[in-house]
């Protein structure tokens, strides 16, 4: 009966440790949501409603809750992305595609924008941005597929321009420099987007 017993118990303590888990992550994404962009572990313990101690017992670095928060950031992301069909028109693919991109770079925001202060110091923030770097990438490759394979020998730098400017930086120097809306941001991303690709749309 003893060997039955175990690993219920086992189960028990593995779900208690992935509630704990789940719920620092969310109290880390929430204090940086409200504009506390390098919240310390004794903030998110305290916004988890647990001792300093669980949090470090879970997570033994800021390094590992950058990672779990990082994955979260990206789940959030995949629940609120809509494939957009690649049989579409040009245009209407363009204006699907930045629409969406828009949407999803106001999803990441407050975390895009404590990445940043944090990247440099951090490679863990760095591996996150090149996992939405290579995710933008597979989706402009994948949409744009028809117009890509009449670049020849640009397709890379073509695929690099349209992913630069559909990802934070750009973004963020739409917005928070230039003091753009949404929607204008928006159109601007649709109009550098569409004079990449018109070249060779036109061949």
């Amino acid at each position: 009966m003893g060997g039955t017993a175990a690993p219920g118990r086992v189960d028990g303590r593995t779900l208690r440790s992935e509630r704990t888990r789940a719920a620092i992550v969310d109290a880390h994404l929430a204090l940086i949501a409200e504009g506390d962009l390098r919240p310390t572990g004794e903030r998110i313990a305290e916004r988890a409603g647990i001792s300093l101690r669980t949090l470090w017992t879970n997570f033994k670095d800021m390094e590992t809750l950058f990672e779990a928060s990082g994955a979260e950031v990206l789940r959030r992301q995949d629940e609120a992305y809509r494939p957009i069909s690649p049989a579409l028109p040009l245009t209407r693919r363009i204006e699907a595609y930045c629409r969406q991109r828009a949407r999803l770079l106001q999803l990441i925001a407050p975390s895009a924008r404590a990445a940043q202060m944090r990247e440099p110091v951090s490679e863990q923030l760095h591996r996150n941005r090149l996992m939405h770097i290579a995710r933008v990438r597979d989706e402009v490759e994948t949409l744009f597929a028809a117009e890509l394979a009449r670049a020849g020998r640009g397709r890379k730098q073509l695929v690099d321009a349209i992913v630069a400017a559909s990802m934070w930086p750009a973004w963020s120097m739409l917005r928070d420099g230039l003091g753009l809306s949404a929607a204008s941001a928006r159109a601007v991303m649709a109009r550098t987007v569409g004079a990449l690709l018109a070249q060779v749309a036109e061949h």
